[in-house]
């Protein structure tokens, strides 16, 4: 294996697959198979996930909510989906912790450090939910700090897109692909690989960030065999 212990990054509005809201099931059991596959593999995973899905707080200030009672329930939106995700898991046999860095026993254990490691050397999945606890920061930023804080050996960052581009592949069909790329690289170009507070933690941390198209199963995998399917953010 390439790296032993792993922080892995998911959108919410991946969880929607080609739905307008909310989590596809059929997205939701891919996404449980292929960490399993990691797992078995020896593989120690961490998770945090996104809650674009359900609400984004930046959203809703834009529709006229207070910007921290709009995080909050941006929080709330990622522990929905850090417990379904858990249950998709457990539907599998693979054991999980749903963690929370707000309390809210008995749906998710407060988050510690040392407790989610012990879990991770006991070969489970740990999946940390409700961002930093904190609003003004991002899911980015909470898996930055999360990954630091559980000295993995790096954070992936799984999205629709199969790397980092000079320019979105989306709307610029001249857009080239990194196979590597540095953070002072990604400052100097202002590309958007998350937002600044994030990577500046990684970059001053020494967190390498692997970027790569998470939709396409069996893609994780892939990853933790070494294949270059995807962008590697270097220090």
């Amino acid at each position: 294996m390439v790296y032993k212990r792993i922080l892995l990054k998911l959108s919410g509005e991946s969880l929607m697959a080609n739905k307008p809201y909310g989590i596809d099931e059929n997205r939701l059991q891919d996404y449980a198979f292929q960490i399993q596959e990691i797992v078995n593999l020896g593989v120690e995973v961490a998770i945090v996930i996104g809650g674009g899905n359900i609400f984004r707080g930046m959203s809703g200030v834009a529709k006229g909510y207070d910007r921290v009672k709009g995080d909050q329930m941006g929080m709330l939106a990622t522990v929905i989906n850090s417990l379904a995700l858990a249950s998709a898991l457990e539907s599998i046999n693979v054991v999980s912790h749903v963690l929370t860095a707000i309390r809210m026993e008995p749906i998710g254990e407060y988050y510690s450090k040392q407790k989610a490691i012990d879990y991770l050397k006991k070969g489970e999945v740990v999946i940390v939910s409700a961002g930093t606890g904190n609003p003004f920061f991002t899911t980015d930023t909470a898996s930055a700090l999360r990954a630091i804080e559980m000295e993995t050996d790096v954070m992936l960052k799984g999205t629709r897109v199969d790397g980092i581009y000079t320019a979105d592949p989306e709307k610029d069909v001249n857009a080239v692909k990194f196979d590597e790329i540095s953070y002072d690289e990604i400052y100097n170009r202002n590309l958007k690989v998350m937002d600044l507070t994030a990577t500046t933690m990684c970059k001053e941390n020494k967190m390498p960030i692997y970027v790569f198209d998470m939709d396409t199963v069996g893609n994780l995998k892939k990853v933790l065999l070494g294949e270059k399917i995807g962008t590697l953010v270097y220090v």
